[in-house]
């Protein structure tokens, strides 16, 4: 059985609304799903984590009035994963009837006058990573339209949002990366010229596949750390670390954001 027919089984009559993917340090919001039915990746044939902070489970519910889908824990490359399984959590929530992806993560901040904390409203990204979950899937290749890739009417529900939840929120443009080492100075002056604002290890693949699926997207991320020039130490406590600080910022935004859609 395929993981979105295993899903939709699990799921019985629910049918959720959107899919709301939390990034590191961010899976507090799920325990606020009403009539959570909580799922473990393994339950539904889903590849599970391996990275500390990534639960790896599914809670279906509603979730401050919307049907939802909430993914806790996702898979990145550098785990030693295919693409299309990193991106499989959003094809069976396709499957499953969600209409619109929302995707959250823990960032680095590339422009010096971030600070931790700050929330960005994803304009666009840059797939920095060399795949694609839509190569191999068989059948006739699909040639997506990136364009737009990130909902604009979505985007606007999201700023709005942010200014309910008295948030001072940026737009800006998200750099995917393999990882899982973190960027060198030149990485980071590189991604600057290239016009990226955020950098991160996750989302794009997610979204790639969301467009090839035809989920309207809405994506958002929490700065967790800033590249400052000349270099600045990271590592990956003190990114869980500030997500569960920060954390709070962007689940008020949240919860003003999910009645919307």
């Amino acid at each position: 059985m395929s993981a979105a027919a295993a899903l939709r089984e699990r799921l019985g009559g629910f049918r959720p609304r959107a899919l709301l993917t939390l990034g590191s340090g961010l899976s507090a919001l799920a325990d606020e799903v009403d009539g959570a039915i909580a799922l473990g990746f393994s339950e539904v044939g889903l590849p599970e984590p391996t990275v500390p902070g990534h639960a790896g489970r599914i809670v279906a519910g509603t979730l401050h009035g919307l049907p939802v889908l909430v993914q806790q824990g996702r898979l990145h490359l550098y785990e030693g994963v295919a693409a299309r399984d990193v991106a499989a959590c959003v094809r069976a929530a396709a499957d499953a009837g969600a209409d619109t992806f929302l995707v959250t993560n823990a960032a680095g901040g590339l422009d010096p006058a971030m600070s931790p904390g700050d929330v960005l409203v994803l304009a666009d990204h840059l797939n920095l990573t060399g795949a694609s979950p839509l190569v191999g899937a068989g059948g006739t290749p699909q040639f997506v339209d990136m364009t737009g890739a990130y909902d604009p009417a979505l985007r606007a529900l999201a700023h709005r949002a942010a200014e309910l939840a008295g948030l001072t929120v940026t737009e800006g443009v998200y750099a995917g990366l393999v990882g899982p080492a973190y960027e060198t100075p030149a990485e980071v002056r590189m991604l600057r010229a290239l016009g990226a604002d955020a950098v991160g290890m996750s989302t794009v693949l997610e979204v790639v596949q969301a467009r090839a699926v035809a989920l309207r997207v809405v994506g958002v991320s929490l700065v967790t750390n800033v590249h400052r020039p000349g270099g600045t130490p990271t590592d990956h406590a003190e990114v869980l670390d500030a997500g569960r600080t920060g954390g709070p910022r962007l689940a008020a935004m949240l919860r003003e954001l999910l009645p919307a859609l």
